[in-house]
């Protein structure tokens, strides 16, 4: 019997092993919550990025949009930074959400690599990213020109990332 009660700690650690390699097995990392697809955007406003005054993150009737959320201490938001420069190139509105970010540090991060947003929110204790369900920096939403959310991406946009969100937008 003393021998079983030294070994259960190591039969446990073993059941519990087995249980989580079992569900990481079965989890695909590549699928992600999409919950706000097919929804109305939040009627979330926040303060503007220069001027500092709230304003809705989106105006409805404003045609397709992108919303961008983003942080200067976000080593994939540098990555896709390009990508977004091309795409208002192309005449693409995104409006960014600075989230959980200093202003100041905002500022500095655009002016190093470019500003590709119309328009620019502050998030800076995160409630609009609870909102929205946003798992991490980046992640970029189309939003219909109702209000609707008709898409979700998440992590650096690519180019054909993209593609696949302006076909959506059509």
């Amino acid at each position: 019997m003393k021998r079983w009660l030294a070994f259960s700690p190591l039969i446990v650690l073993a059941a519990l092993a087995a249980l989580f390699a079992g569900y990481a097995l079965k989890r695909d990392p590549h699928v992600q919550p999409h919950a706000l697809v097919g929804k109305p955007m939040p009627a979330v406003s926040l303060p503007d990025l220069d001027s500092g005054r709230p304003a809705p993150i989106r105006a409805p009737g404003d045609g397709p949009v992108l919303v961008n959320f983003f942080a200067s201490w976000c080593a994939p938001c540098e990555v896709e930074h390009p990508q977004l420069m091309a795409l208002k190139a192309q005449g693409v509105k995104i409006v960014g959400v600075a989230y959980k970010d200093a202003p100041a540090n905002t500022q500095a991060f655009l002016g190093r690599l470019g500003d590709p947003f119309a328009e620019h929110r502050v998030d800076r204790d995160g409630r609009a990213g609870l909102e929205f369900g946003v798992t991490g920096v980046p992640e970029t939403y189309l939003v219909g020109s109702d209000g609707m959310i008709l898409a979700k991406h998440t992590g650096p946009l690519t180019p054909d990332a993209a593609e696949d969100l302006l076909k959506q937008a059509r």
